[in-house]
């Protein structure tokens, strides 16, 4: 037996790796739907839910005003990170004619919304709070609450001045490009029809609320809210907990993923009775928060935290474990890796395959061991590991989870063999053939992340000769940088889920786009120039490297092939036979090559791949 066989054989290893794949197979199994993505309902703003669950704002009063008429030189839409990061970036670039339209009674996106018992950033607060260096500010905890992420919001909005001309609490309804004057018209739910030279669409991939399609779930006599519109009016409470009202009410929640991970504590701390709908486990690893240390910050020089940003994703892509990030709970799998490099010795290349996928299985068995230590029930215990790799779905990292199932009052009611609630009643959910009558339902659903174009964007676009932008892509994303798409000049496509996929930390990957956007916009129009669209040539090179074998690599960040995972958001619920090619809207080589694409287009100067006018 040479070395690298005795290093990874399962005595050395202390698991199995056939024994895994072939459990893996089975509760991949055990999940996977015929119906897809389809069993979720889209909540539109004309649905029957819109009013509930995306329309009205439990946290501000309504804003009475007239409809504007006007233009501007830049109109951004959404005051999420992506819009803020955006406006910022441009303001430095001296366009300062910029106005924000936000759905919101203010800046925020996600963290205006997600105001849900115990909601926290899950990636560290130095790399992740966008704009601290500018700003000043330095986070209270490495791992932010929601409080804290919505304050720096408005600090952001204070610092660059966007209060000044954003327009809050409208929904954009259109987009149309007006040839004759070069300018974009946006339309919105308050009669609006402003004009723009340019249309930054920063929706971000976590804007519009998705329901469960459970068969009755609009039939429920009790009170039901989605988490990112939570009702503390009827739980009390805040986001510290302490939801005095539930104290004598049954509520269960349905959906297991990281927004549930992060509240499911604090029902089991204050519900009479909380029932957990399971489909399938999130993996939850260790938290371990902790205080910010002012003898740390003070020592700071300036660029620190582009440098950790840039030291955070090399870390996640494999490169140095640098000292800040050896308790980091991402870089669980990179650390295994290296250390069973290190066993096995010289690793031919055909092979390093498996060794990530045995550092995979590692890391994952470190994570189910948690559970067995924690959870006093073995038949329960099984119920909550997670039996996938470890990226399938978005890793999970909290402290007082899995304690919660030991919980008199607390049952988790697992689905995985229906693959689902059955159905809902007017009285409450029916499952494995029990219907559980309760006072309150909450759905812990998720977003509209990986579905398709329309669903997710939401807004009618349309380019030069009236084109739809999803006819464009009817194949999948057709686009330049993953920016801007031919026919629809002047329009950029700022973060969403091409972003999300280029790494863990997403505002770093929105801030490198902001940046490309910035310099566009004001080199554009310091040429004189009032149009500029791609070139069908500067298109289709970005879409033959998209789909290039080096950058097939992006298939690990949404969740593997649908053969490893269980369903979720990252693969599309788990089909097949997906309706677009998810490799175009993803840049496989990594965040770290996606910027050094665009700073060398920037250097160059030419502006290639534009048609100016």
């Amino acid at each position: 037996m040479t070395r690298a066989e005795d290093a990874l054989s399962p005595e050395a290893l202390g698991f199995d790796p056939q024994q895994l794949s072939e459990r893996y197979r089975h509760e991949r199994d055990r999940r996977v739907r015929d119906d897809a993505e389809s069993q979720f309902v889209e909540v539109t703003n004309d649905s029957p839910f819109a009013n509930k669950y995306l329309a009205d704002d439990p946290y501000s009063e309504p804003l009475e005003r007239a409809p504007i008429h006007d233009e501007r030189e830049v109109i951004i839409i959404g005051g999420g990170w992506v819009g803020m990061m955006t406006a910022a970036r441009l303001i430095q670039a001296g366009v300062t004619d910029v106005r924000i339209i936000e759905s919101a009674a203010d800046f925020g996106g996600t963290w205006y919304w997600n105001r849900y018992p115990g909601a926290q950033c899950d990636i560290e607060s130095y790399s992740y709070l966008p704009l601290l260096e500018e700003t000043g500010y330095m986070p209270k905890l490495r791992y932010s609450f929601a409080p804290e992420i919505y304050e720096h919001a408005q600090r952001i909005g204070k610092h660059f001045d966007l209060y000044k001309d954003a327009v809050f609490q409208t929904w954009v309804t259109g987009l149309r490009w007006e040839e004759a004057d070069a300018r974009w018209v946006v339309s919105t739910n308050r009669g609006d029809e402003m004009k723009a030279r340019f249309v930054c669409l920063g929706t971000g991939p976590a804007n519009r609320p998705r329901l469960p399609g459970i068969p009755g779930v609009d039939t429920f006599k009790g009170h039901t809210f989605h988490t990112c519109r939570w009702d503390y009016e009827y739980t009390g409470g805040s986001h510290e907990g302490n939801l005095d009202k539930l104290a004598d009410k049954t509520v269960a929640i349905i959906g297991t993923g990281a927004t549930a991970v992060q509240c499911v504590p604090a029902l089991g701390a204050s519900a009479g009775q909380l029932y957990v709908f399971q489909r399938t486990p999130s993996s939850v690893d260790a938290r371990n928060n902790s205080e910010t240390d002012p003898v740390w910050t003070a020592g700071l020089k300036p660029g620190w935290q582009a440098e950790r940003q840039k030291r955070f994703g090399e870390t996640l892509l494999g490169g140095p474990v640098y000292p800040e990030f050896e308790d980091e709970g991402w870089t669980r799998m990179v650390r295994n890796l290296q250390a069973l490099a290190a066993q096995a010795g010289d690793v031919p290349p055909e092979g390093l395959g498996n060794l990530a996928q045995l550092a995979d299985f590692k890391t994952m068995e470190q994570i189910r061991s948690r559970v067995d230590e924690t959870i006093d029930d073995p038949e329960l215990a099984d119920k909550l590991k997670a039996f996938y790799n470890q990226f399938c779905k978005r890793p999970t990292f909290n402290d007082e989870y899995l304690e919660t199932f030991n919980r008199p009052n607390v049952e988790l009611v697992d689905v995985s063999d229906t693959k689902g609630v059955e159905r809902i009643t007017e009285r409450g959910i029916v499952a494995n053939g029990k219907e559980y009558e309760v006072d309150c339902i909450i759905y812990a659903s998720g977003f509209e992340i990986t579905s398709s174009y329309q669903r997710r964007i939401g807004i009618p676009i349309y380019g030069i000769d009236g084109e739809s932008i999803y006819d464009h892509w009817e194949g999948g994303t057709r686009t330049m940088h993953g920016l801007m798409s031919r026919g629809f000049p002047n329009l950029f496509l700022c973060g969403g889920l091409f972003v999300f996929q280029l790494g863990a930390n997403y505002c770093y990957g929105v801030d490198v786009q902001a940046d490309h956007v910035a310099y566009t916009v004001s080199e554009v129009t310091r040429r004189g120039n009032t149009v500029a669209n791609v070139s069908a040539e500067a298109e289709q090179r970005w879409i033959d490297d998209q789909l290039s074998a080096e950058s097939s690599q992006a298939q690990l960040i949404l969740g593997g092939s649908p053969e490893s995972c269980t369903p979720g958001y990252y693969n599309q619920e788990g089909t097949h036979e997906r309706y677009r090619d998810v490799r175009l809207e993803s840049y496989g080589k990594g965040l770290g090559a996606y910027r050094k694409v665009l700073d060398s287009w920037r250097a160059a100067g030419e502006l290639e791949g534009l048609e100016l006018s």
